[in-house]
């Protein structure tokens, strides 16, 4: 009887837990992307400032290069957007991504370059501090 009892609900366990995590990738993939949006932001604020400071003639060569760079980014995002409002926006973007990286354009801001990286260091954060707790948990339950 116990047997079946496991069986039976063993559907139910596999569902939840693969549900439960689905939502952490996908909590993990919004923070990655919250943090690719804010360096974007970062970057043009920046941007901002290097062009005021170059209509007063205050502005290097160097940070020219690195402002025009950033709104060289700030116009591919604003291009990507418009595939945003377009129907089917799920679907469209990533195969635009795609197609753009078989012909050799690069159509993503330079912030979003990295994704890959930065998942992998949050995995990492992530699992130290699961490594943590557990360690916490261990020295407060042993009897002293």
């Amino acid at each position: 009887m116990k047997i079946y009892r496991k069986l039976h609900k063993a559907p139910f366990r596999v569902f939840h837990i693969s549900r439960r995590r689905a939502g952490l990738r996908l909590k993990r993939d919004m923070l990655v992307l919250k943090d690719a949006l804010s360096q974007e932001k970062q970057e043009t604020k920046e941007m901002l400032v290097t062009y005021k400071r170059y209509t007063r003639k205050q502005a290097s060569k160097d940070e020219l290069k690195l402002a025009n760079r950033q709104l060289a980014d700030l116009i591919k995002g604003l291009g990507l957007g418009v595939f945003a409002v377009l129907p089917f926006a799920p679907i469209t973007i990533p195969i635009v991504v795609k197609l753009a990286k078989v012909v050799g354009v690069e159509i993503l801001p330079s912030s979003f370059n990295n994704l890959s990286e930065r998942k992998a260091h949050l995995n990492r954060v992530a699992q130290q501090h699961k490594r943590d707790i557990q360690v916490v948990e261990k020295v407060s339950n042993t009897p002293q």
